[in-house]
């Protein structure tokens, strides 16, 4: 898995071409993007730079204020890329004018797509570099600011990417995107109205290994590319925005090079005046560090708080390599990768089978909550405090105090935010065992906390050690009873460490000998049985019609010793030669009676073959050992089950045909209708994939009477544990 990171992850750039004036390099950040040597570890020079953005451009680069390939002009390799260099020959060298070694003009240039790539994937390489963006065009009238009927149908998805769907703060409320469309003053000129502004590109600079370069690419352009232009197009279409800061960052730029302002201090008054400014370094800031970005931008319409993230997951489904640290720590779990679509879409099936898991305290939540004024953020304390580990969102909502759609609404939104993950909900009666990924770095600050909140309780190795003996379920580490609530919240701690997970069971069923044998035997009596019967209607049909229409002497046209029948007609007069019974056009003569008399021959000695195999089948059925159940077909070694192996179901709710009768046949065996009951409804669990400590979620039962039911069932299930 990759992850974007400070190493592959360069800068951020905001890039406008203007319908006088042509490209801009706006801004970018961080404000020293370093310049990245090729794979051969060799350096570029500035020659080699130039050399590339030729190849690119397919015309002269602009050399303005850009290092010449040799000589005096050239790049100091020391340079800070802060103070303002002036060469021999005159020439100003502008420390913002070069990014990761390139001119910005010529940057800016080959940034600039066409029309045709307008809201799509485009992707530059500048070997080893990578640009990636979502360049946004303005629309064919040439105005930004758009017919409110004509915008409403393109604003629905921008507004979704930057809208009141996520909030603007990880406990706050969630915010509504202002809907208000900017008045135009009446003294705005056409010019301003119309903005020579015709594209805006905010481009991602990366620096990916080949072996990531497709999944970083999708990653980040799904999750944050995408969605920031989306964002910015929407600021900019309602208030102009994106083309009013842009303005104001190039008027400064340019003030400053005439004055010789240092880089740092004009990056730093650029972003303490300009929003947009800002939005990019929290876009880059939190990216890099996997956070996600909350960004303020605050635009004539007003403000607009949009969010970005790289969902990061925090569960794996297997122990990660040596070479992925980086994942140590997550929760170890199939809970969610074994989910197919048809259960994913079944109503209820997530409500019932998991609970919420805050990361943080739940007291440092509520008064995060309750800190803002807005009432809608009442209900949000209502679901913390409702909400524990150990209560599914259906058991939530069943509190008559908030609906299930605000339990999922609130909890996606703690999810999003990575104030919470969602876990199978916690049970004393279930199996914890000690993670095989947990973080054992941060044992030693991790067992201060825990002296520090439980300080009763054994000190965390000597917990961990105990649970790492032969596995029982939780409850038997609780002194009594009365200890359990206080266990369970220590036992949320540790799932929230990533210490812990939980051990479940999948079952296969398991179909012994007996049953094989059973069915087989059925399966074989019902055949010789459809055979007589067909034999029988077959008999009587004979004896209905004893000749063959196919050998009727009649229809043949011949008697029965096979010589031609005399004609039925004569000539006219009477006294001459038979008329002749066919015209020469006639088709061919009809089969003789010999030949309808070995057709006939032939069908019999089938018929007597069949007759014999049929006899013989039955014969041979009714020596065979008729079936017997036993009270454990597991042990039945009887000798005519010998040469027959266990059968395994992989997938019960989908058997047919003859694992069909398997299932119907292990149903007969069991004797508590209860049991038998059950059998048909907890068939759908025997997969090998659902744990079966998710049926009483599921199903509502008592989880002793499932598992009491389970072990009625456990001589036609093969088990096996794993987190």
């Amino acid at each position: 898995m990759s992850f974007v990171n400070s190493d592959n992850f360069l800068a951020v750039a905001l890039i406008i071409n203007r319908s006088r004036d042509g490209p801009a390099f706006v801004f970018h950040y961080p404000p020293h993007v370093r310049a990245v040597s090729r794979g051969d570890g060799e350096g570029r020079d500035a020659a080699d730079l130039q050399d590339i953005l030729l190849e690119r451009l397919s015309q002269p680069a602009n050399r303005d204020a850009v290092a010449g390939p040799a000589g005096s002009d050239a790049l100091p390799r020391q340079w800070d890329h802060d103070e303002h260099i002036f060469t021999e020959s005159g020439s100003q060298i502008v420390p913002w004018e070069h990014v990761a070694g390139f001119p910005a003009r010529d940057l800016a240039g080959i940034l600039t797509p066409a029309r045709s790539y307008h809201k799509t994937l485009f992707q530059l390489s500048l070997d080893p570099l990578l640009c990636v963006s979502y360049p946004i065009h303005v629309p064919e009238d040439g105005k930004w600011t758009r017919p409110k009927k004509t915008a409403a149908k393109e604003d629905k998805a921008d507004e979704q990417s930057a809208s009141n769907e996520q909030p603007d703060s990880s406990s706050g409320k969630p915010v509504d995107v202002p809907k208000d469309k900017v008045d135009v003053k009446k003294d705005d000129t056409d010019e301003e109205k119309r903005s020579s502004m015709t594209m805006f590109n905010l481009v991602f600079i990366l620096n990916p290994t080949q072996f990531e370069v497709k999944e970083l690419v999708d990653s980040l352009y799904v999750h944050i590319v995408k969605k920031a232009n989306k964002a910015y197009k929407y600021s900019q279409q309602h208030s102009g925005f994106i083309w009013k800061e842009s303005k104001r960052i190039l008027a400064a730029k340019d003030k400053a090079r005439e004055e010789h302002k240092k880089m740092s201090v004009l990056w730093k008054e650029i972003l303490q005046s300009s929003s947009l400014a800002a939005s990019m370094r929290d876009i880059y800031n939190a990216v890099s560090q996997n956070k996600i970005a909350a960004l303020h931008l605050e635009t004539a319409a007003g403000v607009l708080t949009p969010s970005l993230q790289i969902p990061v997951p925090f569960y794996l489904a297997d122990i990660p390599q040596d070479s992925e640290s980086d994942q140590r720590g997550l929760w170890l779990t199939t809970a969610n990768a074994f989910l197919s679509q048809d259960t994913l879409e079944e109503p209820g099936f997530l409500d019932r089978n998991f609970a919420l898991l805050l990361m943080d305290d739940e007291k440092k939540i509520i008064a995060e909550l309750q800190a803002d004024p807005d009432p809608t953020t009442v209900s949000m304390v209502e679901f913390v405090r409702l909400s524990k580990p150990t209560m599914s969102f259906h058991q939530v909502a069943q509190s008559n105090v908030l609906t299930l759609g605000q339990v999922r609404k609130y909890a996606q939104h703690f999810i999003y935010w990575r104030r919470a993950i969602a876990i199978p909900p916690l049970h004393a009666r279930d199996v914890y065992i000690v993670s095989p990924n947990c973080d054992q770095r941060r044992l030693a600050q991790d067992s201060q906390d825990w002296q520090r909140l439980f300080p009763v309780a054994p000190p965390l190795p000597n917990f961990l050690g105990e649970l790492s003996q032969s596995p029982r379920p939780y409850k038997h580490f609780c002194p009594s009873k009365a200890h359990r609530p206080s266990y369970l919240h220590m036992l949320a701690w540790l799932m929230r460490r990533g210490w812990v997970t939980q051990l479940c069971t999948f079952a296969y069923v398991i179909v012994w000998p007996e049953i094989l044998y059973e069915v087989d035997y059925e399966m074989e009596a019902e055949q010789l049985a459809a055979l007589e019967q067909d034999r029988d209607t077959t008999a009587a049909a004979d004896e209905e019609s004893p000749i063959s229409p196919t050998s009727t002497p009649a229809s043949a046209g011949a008697t029965s010793s096979g010589v031609p029948a005399p004609s039925s007609a004569s000539s006219v007069g009477g006294g001459g030669d038979p008329a002749p019974t066919t015209s020469p056009d006639a088709s061919p003569p009809r089969s003789t009676a010999t030949e309808h008399a070995a057709e006939r021959a032939r069908l019999e000695r089938i018929a007597s073959r069949a007759h014999r195999e049929a006899a013989e089948r039955a014969t041979t059925h009714a020596r065979r050992v008729a079936p017997v159940a036993t009270a454990h077909p597991s042990l039945n070694d009887a000798p005519h089950l010998k040469g027959l192996t266990p059968h395994l179901i992989l997938d019960a709710k989908k058997a047919t045909g003859k694992e069909a009768r398997y299932l119907s046949a292990i149903a007969r065996r069991l004797q508590d209708d209860r049991v038998r009951s059950a059998w048909q409804l907890f068939c759908r669990y025997f997969d090998g994939r659902c744990a079966l400590e998710r049926i009483a979620l599921q199903e509502e039962m008592k989880r002793k009477e499932v598992w009491n039911l389970l072990t009625s069932m456990a001589e036609y299930l093969l088990t096996t544990r794993h987190w």
